[in-house]
């Protein structure tokens, strides 16, 4: 039995029952996504404002230059580019299965992470510390805690898109249809967009500035205790999203399909929107939010790997998405400059020409007379 899935060009891949024919291909191409993350990851952590080469990067990292040699360099990696290169990793994975997720629970090609106002719930809870502070002088006391590294901001974003997921949540119980449910969160999104705006009219310009400075996104902020907390919290919601993988796998084939099947679609669809939630609620709160990545991640995998079962996606997925999001520190870095770019503005700058590269070529291959 096969399902067609469509992509983000209008055509569609298969899923079998069956034995999946391909299945050395895409081992193949799993295996080449994780060389190139270490190769990446080694990258991203030599390049930067301060020049160190790559050779003693290697030598700092497998531990045979304690910082005797070269101790700011030490210093450099091990507080600063580590932590970075590593969330990065994270976050990528992380909106890229969530991406995935909401693709396949709303069996829409446009969904993401940010479809059920999870991001915008984010937001309003930093909008709330930032916006509502008041004073100056506690203006002056948030942006010394350093914007994207402070707990109180990162626990206002939690809590933020944790208001938001228990409303979905309490919607989902009741609504059976995803249209509805997709609906309600773009709609809930956007009047949440519109309630910062008009409390962003209304704020100092020193507040709009810290909030808009958050929202730029930043891998940096992370700090290495800071670190393993991300760590702990995305690799729980992955694991989730494993676990949920042949339950995905029903999903496509329609929903009275899989509930003839046994599976319980009001607990898949809570599960769902659960770890989705955890994955970009964690990601939103350290980083700030990151766009385009949920989006685009999902489609190149689909493109590369000929397939939507979630069995070989969610580990492309991860593989992928960390590929780019440290592809895009990389970039926005500007290696030999003393100034960073925004990430969100490098997502979607490198994101979008290969998402429409892919679209286009698949779009030829299936349709040779377009």
């Amino acid at each position: 039995m096969e399902k067609l899935y469509p992509d983000l060009s209008g055509n569609a891949t298969g899923v079998s029952s069956a034995a999946i024919p391909g299945t050395r291909r895409k081992f193949a191409w799993l295996t080449l996504m994780g060389s190139l993350l270490f190769i990446l990851l080694v990258l991203d952590i030599a390049l930067g404002s301060v020049r160190i080469p790559v050779a003693d990067v290697v030598r700092i990292l497998i531990g045979s230059d304690n910082g005797t040699d070269h101790l700011a360099w030490y210093k450099i990696i091990h507080s600063l580019r580590i932590p970075k290169a590593f969330t990065a990793v994270l976050a990528g994975a992380a909106l890229s299965v969530s991406g995935l997720q909401m693709q396949t629970l709303f069996r829409n090609p446009l969904a993401g992470p940010s479809a059920l106002g999870i991001t915008s719930g984010a937001s309003l809870g930093v909008a709330v510390l930032m916006l509502g502070s008041g004073s100056m002088a506690s203006v002056y006391a948030i942006r010394q805690l350093g914007i994207g590294g402070s707990w109180l901001i990162v626990l206002a974003s939690f809590g933020g898109s944790a208001l938001v997921m228990a409303f979905v949540t309490s919607i989902a119980w009741r609504v059976r249809d995803n249209v509805v449910l997709l609906i309600v969160g773009l709609l809930l999104s956007n009047l949440i967009l519109a309630l910062v705006s008009i409390w962003q009219y209304f704020s100092e310009p020193e507040q709009i500035q810290d909030f808009l400075l958050w929202t730029f996104g930043s891998l940096s902020g992370v700090s290495r205790q800071q670190l393993p907390i991300l760590v702990v919290v995305v690799l729980a919601g992955l694991a989730v999203t494993f676990l949920s993988s042949k339950h995905l796998n029903l999903l496509l084939l329609g929903e009275h399909y899989a509930a003839s099947m046994g599976l319980s679609i009001q607990q898949t669809k809570l599960r769902v929107i659960g770890s989705t939630s955890l994955l970009a609620g964690a990601v939103t709160g350290f980083c700030g939010p990151i766009g385009f990545v949920g989006i685009a991640v999902p489609h190149l995998c689909r493109a590369l790997l000929n397939t939507s079962d979630h069995r070989f996606l969610i580990p492309a997925c991860c593989l992928v998405g960390a590929n780019s999001m440290l592809a895009c520190d990389i970039v926005a870095q500007l290696p030999g400059y003393h100034t960073t770019l925004p990430i969100n503005a490098v997502t979607a700058a490198l994101g979008c020409p290969v998402v429409i590269a892919v679209v286009l070529r698949r779009r030829h291959v299936n349709n040779p007379g377009v």
